[in-house]
């Protein structure tokens, strides 16, 4: 195979992030086509990158016919993933899909199903899973150097609700949902992956506080495996503030803004080494399709962070609008 042709669907924000990282793969993969309903998006994001001889199109079904890609990568609002995601999938193309994968289990699902049918890369944008702190964080607790996790708890503050006020991301019928389901879906990332841990049991606290979506919610979890944890994603905050405490029955990491230490009972805490980070979602993406290694993110453990996502809204009593119709081939993030 030569280079992954790779067209876009949607060119807003985070797709200046894929493009960016495609481009530092020149050798392996190449931007061949974008789709986005709005011309303006479109030539907004042409005008940033060194682009040439990129076919536009307002119709992402289009793109799939005609442009002769390998490959596309999902930037839309979350509503849409699913319906373009299995679209790229039954057109035999491999898909990168932004988070969150999907807004219900049974997308998802029916998701993985399409992947496993095509034999196509089925991959999921989750970049903590490429950072040299949370690996070390999994490393660490798999290697039991901090014994038997006990508690795990995980916060994010952002000013998400002041900063999204009239935007696609408080627009249920585009969103999904609100906080949890977008920045927050990154930090159920990481409560999950890093631990392996398998929730059981939610009880939530959920607060829209005004808007048509929700932005405060307060999580106590049980797993399966013992351990007891606790899910903050506050979105009505002055900043953003990141922090995770796992602990285990012989010590504990502790995460604070991308300042990590481990801590002993009754010793100095430990600042670890961490190496150079080798690989993002984009070039373990073009990798896998080029089968160089496995898939990072694959949707198997995608679907994980949709069903606590749905145990958390259904403990808390939130019920996010279905998708309307209209909604369903357009926008972009």
């Amino acid at each position: 195979m030569g280079k992954v042709r790779v067209g876009f669907i949607g060119t807003g924000g985070i797709a200046g992030l894929h493009a960016k990282q495609l481009l530092e793969l020149s050798a392996d993969a190449e931007i061949a086509a974008i789709a986005d309903p709005s011309e303006e998006s479109r030539w907004r994001f042409l005008a940033k990158f060194p682009l040439e001889q990129v076919r536009q199109y307002s119709d992402y079904v289009q793109m799939l016919d005609e442009a002769g890609l390998d490959a596309a990568i999902i930037c839309s609002p979350h509503t849409l993933h699913f319906r373009q995601a299995a679209d790229v999938l039954k057109a035999g193309l491999h898909v990168l899909i932004e988070k969150p994968m999907t807004c219900s289990s049974s997308e998802a699902a029916e998701l993985i199903r399409l992947a496993e049918l095509s034999g196509k890369v089925l991959q999921v944008s989750y970049q903590r899973h490429f950072q040299p702190e949370f690996l070390f964080i999994k490393e660490t607790i798999e290697s039991g150097a901090i014994g038997r996790l006990t508690s795990v708890t995980a916060s994010l503050y952002q000013e998400w609700a002041q900063g999204g006020r009239g935007a696609w991301r408080q627009n249920p019928s585009l969103s999904g949902g609100g906080m949890l389901m977008d920045s927050g879906s990154h930090i159920v990332d990481v409560l999950l992956w890093t631990t392996g841990l398998t929730p059981l049991e939610a009880k939530a606290v959920i607060h829209q506080q005004g808007t048509p979506v929700e932005i405060d919610s307060f999580t106590s979890i049980r797993f399966a495996e013992g351990a007891v944890g606790g899910l903050n994603i506050v979105g009505y905050a002055p900043c953003w503030h990141e922090t995770y405490v796992f602990c285990g029955e012989d010590g504990g990491i502790f995460y604070d803004n991308g300042r990590l230490t481990v801590r002993r009972l009754r010793e100095e805490p430990v600042v670890p080494e961490l190496p150079e980070q080798t690989t993002n979602q984009d070039k373990s993406f073009i990798d896998a399709v080029l089968g160089r290694r496995e898939v990072a993110v694959s949707g198997s453990f995608a679907l994980k962070v949709v069903k606590l996502t749905e145990m958390i809204y259904q403990a808390g009593g939130y019920q996010p609008l279905p998708v309307s119709e209209e909604s369903e081939r357009s926008g972009s993030v």
